[in-house]
């Protein structure tokens, strides 16, 4: 009895092989992952946890077409189906490469999210790069299968050019967006809680999307920026100060004396040194003013946060209040001062000509 050229005995001997053949390779995937499980679990790198997690993705698709691909050498068959068989095995192959590259990848960026403790601020990065890799994959997987199947790729690749330069032009912002997502995230200008300003716009950055950033105003709103538009603005990123450089000027009244103006300088560095954080760094008479005489002060509070720089503030401007009061110095205010000289005129003689 035969049956497509092959006797039953041949056909039996076959089976027995891809029977034999599926079960070995099953065993040997089971043996590797328990042996890589028990690694995983000995050291402390994740990497052999991430390649136990990519080996359990082997399909069992994968594993019988492998079987069947021995098995077929017992076999006699034309050429015709001898090339459906190596068909079959390089598509399955394709495919399973494809899910092993895939779910290393994926289980790559969450160990990477985990590790930076952020979920939100490395989200849409890792979902940007898992889109991106995943249409690399199955469009190089689609092409490598069509070529085995016999068709002409220099057409297809022709249209796909075509299309992708069309697309490209349709969906030209979306694609501005997204590749300024991954300018902004590897350059790094902000971070997920960062207080920024953006041109007339002040806020804390709250996320960081494929296509836009949003930031939370000091007002209460969000404001949304496209990243392309923000990755060609000019971002003062207060996240990242350390300390805060304060200059600020007084004046005081031209009446003041040399000597209480030679105490000024004194009486500031007194202030400013009683308060905490803070490094005083000059203050200068520098200035004839139209109404005062004015000084320059340069102070650092030792902290970027905005709330202690107000109170600092607040404290020296309140000592330096005191001890002018207590100096008898003036602050000066506009004011303007106007000298009148009445003209006197004898009785009954006109104004000269030099007086009028």
């Amino acid at each position: 009895m035969e049956w497509l050229g092959n006797p039953l005995m041949r056909w039996l001997k076959a089976a027995g092989v891809a029977f034999v053949a599926a079960g070995m390779l099953y065993v040997l995937r089971g043996i590797a992952l328990r042996y890589l499980n028990r690694l995983a679990e000995r050291t402390v790198n994740r990497i052999d946890d991430i390649v136990a997690g990519t080996l359990s993705r082997t399909s069992l698709l994968a594993i019988i077409a492998v079987s069947c691909y021995i098995a077929g050498h017992y076999l006699m068959f034309g050429k015709r189906v001898d090339r459906v068989l190596n068909i079959g095995l390089a598509v399955a192959f394709s495919i399973q490469f494809a899910i092993w590259l895939q779910t290393f990848i994926t289980l790559s960026l969450d160990e990477w999210r985990t590790r930076h403790n952020d979920k939100r601020n490395h989200a849409s990065m890792a979902a940007t790069i898992r889109f991106v890799s995943r249409l690399i994959i199955w469009t190089l997987v689609t092409l490598f299968i069509a070529s085995n199947l016999g068709l002409r790729l220099d057409a297809v690749i022709t249209g796909l050019g075509i299309g992708g330069v069309a697309a490209a032009l349709a969906v030209q912002s979306v694609l501005g967006d997204l590749f300024a997502s991954l300018s902004i995230y590897f350059d790094r200008p902000f971070e997920i809680g960062d207080f920024v300003i953006v041109d007339e716009y002040l806020g804390v950055v709250e996320q960081v999307g494929l296509r836009s950033t949003r930031v939370r105003a000091l007002s209460g709103e969000q404001v949304v920026f496209p990243n392309a538009d923000l990755s060609r603005s000019r971002i003062r990123n207060y996240g990242r100060m350390f300390e805060r450089r304060i200059v600020f000027k007084l004046g005081v009244t031209y009446q003041s004396s040399p000597e209480q103006l030679e105490a000024i300088p004194g009486i500031v560095r007194a202030a400013v040194e009683a308060q905490e954080h803070t490094r005083f760094d000059r203050c200068h008479f520098f200035q004839y003013g139209d109404f005062s005489l004015n000084f320059e002060i340069v102070y650092f509070v030792l902290s970027p946060d905005y709330n202690a720089y107000m109170d600092v503030q607040q404290a020296i401007n309140l000592q330096i209040f005191r001890n002018f009061a207590a100096n008898k110095i003036d602050f000066a205010y506009p004011t303007q001062t106007l000298y009148h000289q009445p003209l006197s005129f004898r009785e009954g003689s006109a104004p000269s000509p030099a007086s009028r």
